[in-house]
């Protein structure tokens, strides 16, 4: 939500203006046509992949861990944590004996219609995208060493959290995908991806049905990395579209939205101009933008780098003026996806909102006790406490404050509220009773 001021409870010429807004700025109803289609029985096996913690280096992360179901596809906690660890969302617990050395960076997102051919750009700092100039066709944090044979972008996407020591890869002397990472093997006959699809080639059940889809593999040696990821890929696709909310069906004429949610849907496309960033079918522009929002955790640096900031797009480019932007999220099912921010520093979303509308300000009220953290023996607060980084985030913000008052706060959530997707949150094949490696499947 971005420029404009709106007084406590907009006068009624306002409020016209913004609904009229709103009726011309609305997008068009999602169409079949931006999905790509997969074959069942891909879908299927990469839904077993999904959900199998033989993907990561100590075999007790699976993709589910921090993208299940039962928190939106995303895993309920601001910071989590991944190799060394057990147990799911909030209930999540380090192994006493042997705990991670950090959390995750960054708020675990949400999946949602990853597969629609719009999202061309990954992570919250972008640093996965389509990049035609590039021989893979991909601008990826690997450049050259970007191995072929992805059918998408979603798919490779795929490849980094396996590679990722707190992720799923573990640490170098747990495991020999933590030290193929270590040292620098990662593509080619005995490096971290090679080694991973080496499991799954020695599954039979695995191995068997990828013999049988693919034309391409005659026998189980012929299963690479970019085939599992590729599995993976379609059924992400498949199991996290979402386009049959009340907003969709209001969108196709179909419906009509409760009279605070109208309200809501006003301000978002009309006064409050949210739907500068958030446009789109998908409420996205898929740009990076500096909102201020408050830093905690390890940060994202290098390890041989002591710092815990997360500059954000800046990372990636190298350019100053991305410094603290991050890649504005998709809002289906938003209500379902809590934490919310870059960090999960935010417990709700009238409370993001509210800080949202006017960052600076709100960085230097922010309640910390509100991050829903797993116990870990780390410092959290490094950045918050130290007053020059906190100015240095403000001064990032460009935008100018958005006066709201707590109903036009309580009608944008009622707004998004719509958003959610009762069918898609279901699920469509849901949580496996068991994967073929016979390792847990993550649950509650």
């Amino acid at each position: 939500m971005r420029q404009s001021v709106l007084g406590g409870g907009l006068v009624a010429a306002l409020l016209v203006a913004g609904q009229s807004a709103a009726q011309t700025s609305l997008p068009d109803p999602v169409q079949d046509a931006i999905f790509a289609q997969h074959p069942p029985d891909l879908v299927q096996l990469g839904w077993h992949l999904f959900y199998d913690p033989i993907l990561s280096g100590n075999r007790d992360v699976a993709c589910a861990t921090c993208h299940h179901p039962e928190f939106g596809s995303s895993d309920g906690v601001s910071l989590g944590l991944g190799a060394k660890a057990q147990g799911l969302g909030p209930a999540r617990r380090v192994n006493s004996d042997t705990p991670p050395e950090q959390r995750m960076p960054r708020n675990s997102p949400a999946l949602w219609n990853l597969g629609a051919a719009e999202f061309t750009r990954m992570f919250h700092d972008g640093r996965i995208e389509v990049d035609e100039t590039r021989p893979s066709g991909l601008r990826t944090p690997l450049e050259e060493d970007m191995v072929a044979g992805f059918a998408s972008l979603l798919s490779a996407q795929n490849m980094f959290p396996v590679l990722s020591p707190d992720e799923m890869a573990g640490h170098y002397n747990e495991n020999d995908i933590a030290q193929a990472v270590r040292q620098g093997r990662l593509t080619g006959a005995g490096g971290a991806w090679d080694l991973i699809a080496a499991r799954i080639r020695d599954i039979p059940d695995y191995a068997d049905r990828f013999v049988a889809l693919k034309d391409d593999i005659d026998s189980p040696a012929q299963i690479t990395f970019p085939h599992v990821s590729n599995a993976i890929a379609a059924f992400v696709a498949v199991e996290f579209r979402s386009d049959t909310s009340p907003f969709d069906a209001y969108l196709r004429g179909e419906g009509t939205l409760p009279d605070a949610a109208q309200r809501g849907l006003d301000l978002f496309y009309g006064a409050a101009t949210c739907a500068s960033c958030h446009s789109g079918p998908f409420q996205t522009d898929h740009g990076f933008h500096a909102r201020g929002t408050p830093q905690l955790g390890p940060g994202k640096a290098a390890r041989f780098e002591s710092h815990r900031r997360d500059t954000g797009r800046m990372r990636v480019t190298g350019r100053a003026e991305d410094a603290f932007a991050f890649r504005t999220p998709s809002l289906r099912n938003i209500a379902h996806t809590a934490p919310y921010g870059h960090a999960g520093s935010h417990a709700t979303l009238a409370g993001f909102i509210r800080d949202h509308a006017d960052p600076v300000a709100a960085l230097a009220r922010y309640d910390r006790s509100q991050v829903i953290l797993p116990a870990l023996d780390v410092q959290d607060w490094q950045i918050m406490d130290d007053p020059a980084e906190r100015a240095a985030i403000a001064q990032a913000v460009s935008t100018p404050p958005i006066a709201l008052s707590d109903a036009d706060i309580a009608d944008l959530v009622a707004f998004l509220e719509t958003l959610s997707d009762p069918q898609a949150l279901v699920g469509r094949l849901g949580v496996p009773d068991a994967v073929p490696s016979g390792l847990e499947v993550p649950r509650p």
